[in-house]
């Protein structure tokens, strides 16, 4: 029996890598690719999804950013956007199940409740526009689609909230982070378990996978604290988040379409953040 052949893009990423090692594990034909495949290039996407020909493509390739500058703003149109609608395109033309990968930033963040997928995408940031665009791509140009919208997605790969406060917390002296803003931390270990189990369902559409629960930055960087063993009093100082279009206050995410269809339980964000600590400390 053949494996499910199933291609990574943005395999060397935090959650790419991290996807890419849990399916290595398991009963898949897996295809990775980062910058040697230019996805905002139809050509390239093309040559290779038709060399291929995969039954599964898992889109991790993002551009973040916070700035209004207009190089900006192109690069994350171009990669966010314009990426994804490569990928949407090949991927149908080979008869592909695409899983675009997306995230809070679509919201604004100016609500008090938590999110679900049913409520319309406000975006206000670069990063959030781009994103959004790129799902709206996804959504037009292949019907056998899944996005899948996540948070604060932490991993022992890359550069990531989670682990500038541990690497603080070890240096000791105290730890500044952001004031209001509120979402839900989630492992991208956890994150990838669900999407593995989304390869083979017969499911489609948006879904929103965040660890279940909401905390604001300190809460978070008080929490990892806690997990290390270390007395989080007196050692978070709040800052000033950027103001205005840069810094969505409140996009905890629900995941309702997990209610709704039983497919798949998050665990709670402490939960799961302690975990990561511990397998972090062997």
């Amino acid at each position: 029996m053949s494996k499910t052949k199933v291609w990574i893009i943005g395999a060397k990423g935090r959650l790419g890598s991290t996807i890419s090692d849990a399916l290595d594990r398991m009963a898949y034909n897996v295809l990775t690719s980062d910058m040697d495949v230019d996805i905002t290039d139809m050509d390239s996407v093309t040559a290779f999804m038709d060399m291929s020909h995969p039954a599964v493509v898992i889109n991790c390739a993002g551009y973040n950013t916070h700035n209004w500058l207009e190089e900006d703003m192109v690069k994350a149109f171009r990669v966010n956007a314009i990426g994804a609608r490569n990928v949407a395109s090949a991927s149908r033309k080979v008869g592909a199940k695409l899983i675009h990968m997306s995230t809070d930033d679509v919201f604004d963040g100016q609500g008090n409740e938590p999110l679900n997928e049913f409520d319309t995408a406000t975006p206000d940031t670069i990063f959030g526009k781009s994103k959004l665009a790129g799902e709206n791509f996804v959504r037009e140009l292949n019907p056998k689609h899944l996005i899948v919208r996540s948070s604060w997605v932490y991993a022992k790969e890359g550069s990531c909230f989670v682990n500038s406060v541990i690497r603080q917390a070890k240096e000791g002296g105290v730890i500044q982070v952001a004031a209001e803003q509120y979402s839900s931390p989630t492992s991208a270990k956890v994150l990838a378990d669900f999407v593995m189990k989304m390869i083979d369902a017969n499911e489609y559409g948006i879904y929103h996978a965040s660890c279940e629960g909401c905390c604001s930055r300190v809460g978070a960087a008080e929490e990892i604290l806690r997990c290390m063993g270390q007395d989080p009093t007196g050692r978070i100082e709040e800052i000033s988040a950027e103001s205005g279009k840069n810094s969505p206050r409140r996009t905890d995410l629900q995941n309702l379409m997990m209610k709704v269809t039983g497919i798949y339980q998050m665990p709670d964000w402490k939960d799961a953040m302690r975990d990561y600590i511990q397998e972090l400390r062997g």
